[in-house]
């Protein structure tokens, strides 16, 4: 029986060979340690900030904001709330809508001693 050498993978980011003990499977592909970082942001990924898009490799973050719905990673903080009152789901609007609380106070509560 003649010799038969293995098949070696190429990555798919640099077109290298992948042997055995650095390989990163992803995506149905076979990675290098070192080019299994995200496409936008070359951030280094792990099995659980991983996202595949058309074979390409991403972070979460970078995914969500160019795949995911508008705004979708950006913001986060008070300038990205929204202003939805809440009329669809019952709220009341306007002046009738308050912070304080609608139920009785627990006894002895505003007695001064």
């Amino acid at each position: 029986m003649p010799f038969k050498p293995p098949e070696v993978v190429k990555c798919p980011k640099c077109n290298q060979n992948v042997y055995a003990a650095e390989e990163v499977p992803a995506a149905g592909k076979k990675f290098h340690k070192m080019c299994f970082k995200c496409g936008l942001c070359k951030k280094m990924l792990e099995s659980t900030t991983l996202a595949e898009h058309e074979g390409n490799l991403f972070c979460k973050q970078c995914y969500a904001r160019k795949f995911g719905p508008k705004g979708v990673g950006f913001g986060g903080g008070a300038g990205a709330l929204g202003m939805d009152t809440g009329e669809h789901l019952g709220n009341v609007s306007g002046s009738e809508m308050s912070n304080k609380p609608t139920y009785a106070p627990p006894p002895g509560a505003g007695q001064q001693h």
